[in-house]
Parts: C-alpha cells; sequence; structure tokens
C-alpha cells in the first residue's frame, strides 16, 4: 500500500472525512484501507464474531460502533478470524485487548483503547446499517484509509 491519509486530504479536501483524534493502531499492520462493512453492537461482540468467522473480508474494512462503552470487542481469537477471512482492517468505537498477542496479526486494528475485560450476556447487534462517530457519518459501501497519520473515509476509492 503506498497511499498516505495526509497526501488524500491534501488532494481531495471536499470528498474526505477525517476521523476525530485518538483512535491508536493496535494490529499489525500499518495501513489499511478498504470498502467499510458496519457493525452496530450493544457491548456483546457476537454479531462481530459472525461477521469475521464467516465472511470473506477481501478488501474490507469493518467499522465497529460500540459507543465507547468500557468492554474489549476485538482480542486475539477475533484477529485470527480477521487475518483468515482476509480482512484489511477493524476501526473500533470502544476497546480491544489481547494486544500483546496481536501485534504480528497483519490486520489493521484501530481503537480508542485497551480493555481487559469482555462483555458475557448476549446482546444483539446490527451489521450493514449507517454508523456516525469521530465525526464522521460511515455508510456501508464508503471506502476507508488507516494509516500513521489518521482514518479518513471517502463515498468512492481514491486510487
Amino acid at each position: 500500500m503506498t497511499f498516505f491519509t495526509a497526501d488524500f486530504c491534501d488532494e481531495y479536501s471536499d470528498q474526505v472525512q477525517v476521523l476525530a483524534a485518538g483512535y491508536n493502531n493496535y494490529g499489525g499492520a500499518h495501513k489499511c484501507e478498504g470498502e467499510i462493512v458496519t457493525v452496530a453492537l450493544d457491548k456483546y461482540n457476537g454479531e462481530l464474531i459472525k461477521l469475521l468467522r464467516d465472511t470473506d473480508g477481501t478488501g474490507k474494512v469493518v467499522v465497529v460502533d460500540v459507543q465507547q462503552e468500557y468492554y474489549a470487542v476485538v482480542g486475539e481469537k477475533l484477529m485470527e478470524f480477521a487475518q483468515q477471512n482476509n480482512f484489511a482492517g477493524i476501526v473500533i468505537n470502544g476497546y480491544v485487548r489481547d494486544t500483546e498477542q496481536i501485534t504480528d496479526v497483519p490486520v489493521g486494528l484501530y481503537a480508542i483503547g485497551t480493555c481487559p475485560r469482555k462483555y458475557i450476556p448476549t446482546t444483539v447487534g446490527q451489521t450493514q446499517i449507517p454508523l456516525s462517530f469521530g465525526g464522521v457519518s460511515f455508510q456501508p459501501g464508503d471506502y476507508l484509509y488507516a494509516d500513521k497519520d489518521g482514518i479518513i473515509v471517502t463515498a468512492q476509492p481514491l486510487v
């Protein structure tokens, strides 16, 4: 991947949305890009597990909204599912865990921070719905680019 989000912001300033600061990369890929697939969760990550385990993720980035609830929704097992099914990355409006174990998994994993606990009771999530957080509206099918400078979203691929 040879893109840089800063260059895209300069060249396509009227076409990009920039996610607010505070999202760090915990995965093994230093950059990721792809078509957005969305998941809204109520603390429990069951819908995300199904998506990562059962879907071909080639060319896709999963955007997850957990409304910043202080529970981890991605860890070692889910990152393994993401790698096995070729997802480029995951962006979470929430938290991750198992950070020691996932640094070598070649998938981008951007989140607000870490939390060692997960949510146990089963709740229902939704996939492929519009999401909004960090000053950005995420539509299924939009395109996301992430690197060390930040995360941007566009309606169409820029390259």
